[in-house]
């Protein structure tokens, strides 16, 4: 069972390299969360390298910029890898002509790239960053767009493969929704972010160039989604720090409170064996 603590203090002696999501983690797309922000700051100052590890579509200076809006300080990391920046790759080696679903603020995905954005019956690949509303639309708004593009076998590069995420007190989709809307209508879909290994060889090579040659034993990934933070430390033999107040807190919550009992059994069901556990990062 996964061990509770109350710090990352407790456990920053033992490794070497942090791997922390984001959203949910550090943030909540609407404000900071100052203590995981500190404690971050404070394993850094420990002389551990701590890299950001988000599905977020927009390449990393553009989060950068998002960060320092919502109130996260330079200090609390060394460097960061988005999904984005993973899927400009996959996007360089797909077809020339795509059409964006996702919100026309997510363009900066495409600079520098050969590729035309094109009206959907002109695209011979699909790039979703999102939804053009996330606030009103659910994957199945799209079914007719994405039957027709099924037909004609277009792939789907989803640039997050968040399937919810947090934003504020609400949960709103994500673009890995669509993803695997699209699958289950016989799509093909391409993902470079969590849990997929491209988005981990990235950031664990910018540790690398930060610090020289890292262990696996000595990296720990902090997250608190199960289809993206916990499958893939699962996936790259990471140990795991779960954050449990995040998006499936509701699984095991009894009486307004987690029940640790209750949540370790939904984690093993799950599959999966987080070596530490705390309800926020602190």
């Amino acid at each position: 069972m996964a061990k509770r603590i109350s710090s990352l203090t407790e456990i920053n002696g033992s490794y070497d390299v942090v791997l922390s999501d984001v959203w949910g983690v550090v943030h909540n797309g609407v404000d900071a969360f100052p203590d995981a922000c500190k404690a971050l700051a404070d394993a850094r100052a420990a002389g551990t390298t701590v890299v950001l590890i988000t599905n977020s579509p927009r390449p990393s200076p553009g989060v950068i910029s998002q960060l320092r809006l919502l109130g996260v300080p330079d200090s609390s990391y060394d460097g960061i890898v988005t999904s984005g920046d993973v899927t400009r790759h996959l996007i360089a080696e797909g077809p020339r002509k795509v059409f964006l679903l996702g919100p026309e603020r997510d363009m900066p995905l495409f600079d520098g790239l050969d590729v035309e954005v094109v009206g959907a019956d002109e695209a011979d690949a699909i790039v979703c960053t999102g939804f053009f509303d996330d606030e009103k639309e659910v994957p199945e708004d799209y079914h007719d767009m994405l039957v027709a593009f099924q037909k004609r076998d277009v792939p789907f590069i989803c640039a997050n493969p968040d399937l919810v995420v947090e934003r504020g007190h609400r949960i709103i989709p994500c673009a890995g929704a669509v993803a695997a809307y699209y699958e289950d209508l016989g799509g093909k879909s391409r993902i470079a972010g969590k849990p997929h290994t491209p988005i981990y060889e990235e950031a664990l090579a910018f540790a690398r160039q930060a610090r020289g040659e890292v262990a696996r034993e000595r990296v720990i990934a902090i997250g608190d989604g199960m289809p993206t933070d916990v499958r893939g430390a699962i996936s790259q033999g990471l140990d795991l720090l779960y954050v449990s107040a995040g998006i499936h807190v509701n699984e095991y919550t009894v009486n307004g409170q987690i029940d640790e009992a209750v949540m370790n059994a939904w984690l093993k069901r799950e599959g999966a064996a987080p070596k530490w556990w705390m309800p926020r990062l602190a």
